[in-house]
C-alpha cells in the first residue's frame, strides 16, 4: 500500500514544511504554503530504479556533431535561440499576462508549419474557439498547425505520442495536472511533476517543447525554481504597457548566447521584429535638449543606441528624491556622489530623476560616462550635442576606465550617422584606424566637462 504524507508547501520557492506557516521563512512571503498530499510507494529492498538503459560510452567515442537547426521564420527569435530551435530542446519562456507570449509562438508556429513541420499548439486557459480568434486576427492559416484545448497530462501525452509533431507549446504550464497526484492544478508538486514528464518526453523524442510560465508580482516566473535548471533555455519577455516595444532577453541557454535580446514592435496584426533597435528607438528623440545623452549600451552580441534622460530640480525635501526607470538605482547614487566631490556639483538639495527612453533597461559599466553627462547637463542647462555618444566606464576617483567591445560600438554610432563617439583614452588608442565617427578619448571626468561644456 502507498503510504501517504501530508506536507506545507511554498508556492513561491518551494520551502516544505510539516505544519502551517503563516509566512515563509526562506523567501518570506506571506499565505504562500499550501497543504499537498505526498503518495509513497515502498521499493522492495535492494531494487534499483533506472531512468534510462543507456550505457557509459569512452568520451573519445561521442560524437559532438551537432543536428540541425530548424528555422522559426522570426529572426529576432531565431537570434535568441542562438541560431534557430535545436531538436529536443525545451524553453521556457515567461512573461506579464498580456505582454505577447502567445501571439509570437502562434506567429513562429504558422512561419514553422508553412515550412511543412507539424506543430501541436496545447492551450488550458483558452479553448479552441479564442485561438482560432486570435489566429484570424494575425492571418495564421495553415493546415500543419494543430490545436488542442486540454488541461491533463495524460491525454495531452497520449496526443503527442499519436500525431508525433515536430514542435510543442505548453500554454501554460502551470495549468497543466496529472491524476497521479491529489494536489491542486497549478501547485508546485503538480507544476515539477507535469514539467518533469513532458521535458523526459522531450529529450527521448526529439521533440522541440516550448513551455509557457506565469510570472509572479516581482516579475520572476512562477512555480519551483528547478523549473528553470530543469529546461535548456529561460526566455523573458519584457516590456512596458505604455510602450510597443516588446524585449525577448534570454537569462539561459545551452544552445547560444546568454544577454541575447530580440526586439519587437506590437502591432495590430501582431509583433514585427524591428531588425536596427538603435533607429527606432531614437527616433523621437528631442534635439538640443539639456539632461538627453545618447549612449551604446551592448545586449548579446549587439550594440544597440539608446536615449538616456536625466532631470535635475531643486526641492525642499528633507532627503531628497533620487528616481531611476532602466538602470541601477545603487549606481545612479554612487555617480552622483562622484560628481559632487569631483565636479563640485551642490545635488545634495536636488531631486534627481533618471530614465532610459523606449523601456530598455542597460545594466553594464559602459553606461556611466553617460548617467553623468546626462545628470551634469541637465543640472548646469546645457545641451549636449545632439550627434554625440559617449560611453565609459567612471571610477570612484572621477577616471574614466576602459570598456569591452569598443569598436563594434563605435562602428554603431558611424552607422546611424553620428559625429563623435566620446570615450575611454584607452580605448581610442586601440581605435586609430578609424576616422569617421571622430573620436574623443578621455581619463578623467574633467577632460568630458571640458569637451561638453
Amino acid at each position: 500500500m502507498a503510504k501517504e504524507r501530508i506536507i506545507y508547501a511554498c508556492q513561491s520557492c518551494g520551502f516544505q514544511s510539516p505544519k502551517w506557516l503563516g509566512k515563509c521563512p526562506d523567501c518570506g512571503e506571506w499565505n504562500t504554503l499550501v497543504e499537498e498530499k505526498i503518495e509513497r510507494a515502498p521499493h522492495p529492498r535492494g531494487e534499483l530504479v533506472l531512468g534510462t538503459n543507456e550505457a557509459p560510452a569512452p568520451i573519445s567515442a561521442i560524437t559532438t556533431a551537432e543536428k540541425g537547426r530548424v528555422l522559426s521564420g522570426i529572426g529576432e527569435f531565431d537570434r535568441v535561440l542562438g541560431g534557430g530551435l535545436v531538436p529536443g530542446s525545451v524553453i521556457l519562456i515567461g512573461g506579464d499576462p498580456g505582454i505577447g507570449k502567445s501571439t509570437l509562438l502562434l506567429q513562429a508556429f504558422a512561419a514553422l508549419s508553412q515550412e511543412g513541420l507539424t506543430c501541436l499548439y496545447v492551450s488550458g486557459e483558452e479553448s479552441q474557439r479564442q485561438i482560432k480568434m486570435r489566429a484570424e486576427r494575425l492571418g495564421i492559416v495553415s493546415p500543419n498547425l494543430l490545436v488542442l484545448s486540454e488541461t491533463s497530462l495524460e491525454k495531452i501525452l497520449e496526443q503527442v505520442k499519436k500525431i508525433k509533431p515536430s514542435v510543442l507549446v505548453i500554454d501554460s504550464v502551470q495549468t497543466i495536472f496529472t491524476s497521479s497526484l491529489p494536489s491542486a492544478p497549478g501547485s508546485l508538486s503538480q507544476v515539477r511533476e507535469s514539467s518533469g514528464s513532458i521535458i523526459v518526453l522531450a529529450k527521448k523524442s526529439g521533440l522541440s517543447t516550448f513551455l509557457i510560465g506565469h510570472v509572479t508580482k516581482d516579475g520572476s516566473l512562477a512555480g519551483p525554481r528547478t523549473l528553470e535548471h530543469m529546461v535548456d533555455t529561460v526566455l523573458y519577455f519584457e516590456g512596458e504597457r505604455g510602450h510597443n516595444f516588446r524585449i525577448l532577453r534570454a537569462v539561459k541557454n545551452r544552445f547560444g548566447s546568454t544577454n541575447e535580446i530580440g526586439v519587437f514592435e506590437m502591432k495590430e496584426a501582431g509583433l514585427r521584429e524591428v531588425s536596427n533597435p538603435s533607429e527606432l528607438f531614437l527616433s523621437e528623440r528631442p534635439l538640443r535638449a539639456p539632461g538627453s545623452a545618447v549612449i551604446c549600451s551592448i545586449e548579446g552580441t549587439r550594440p544597440i543606441l539608446v536615449e538616456l534622460q536625466a532631470l535635475v530640480s531643486s526641492t525642499f525635501l528633507a532627503v531628497p528624491r533620487r528616481t531611476t526607470i532602466g538602470v541601477d538605482h545603487n549606481r545612479v547614487a554612487l555617480l552622483v556622489a562622484v560628481l559632487e566631490k569631483k565636479m563640485g556639483l551642490k545635488l545634495y538639495n536636488q531631486d534627481i530623476f533618471v530614465n532610459v527612453a523606449g523601456g530598455v533597461h542597460v545594466d553594464e559599466p559602459a553606461v556611466d560616462l553617460g548617467i553623468v553627462t546626462a545628470v551634469g547637463s541637465s543640472y548646469e542647462e546645457k545641451a549636449i550635442e545632439p550627434r554625440t555618444v559617449l560611453f565609459g566606464e567612471v571610477g570612484l576617483a572621477g577616471e574614466i576606465r576602459g570598456i569591452a567591445q569598443a569598436e563594434a560600438r563605435v562602428k554603431e554610432a558611424g552607422k546611424l550617422g553620428f559625429d563623435r563617439c566620446i570615450l575611454p583614452l584607452s580605448n581610442s588608442r586601440q581605435l586609430t584606424h578609424i576616422k569617421t565617427p571622430e573620436l574623443s578619448g578621455i581619463s578623467s571626468l574633467a577632460e568630458c566637462w571640458n569637451i561638453i561644456f
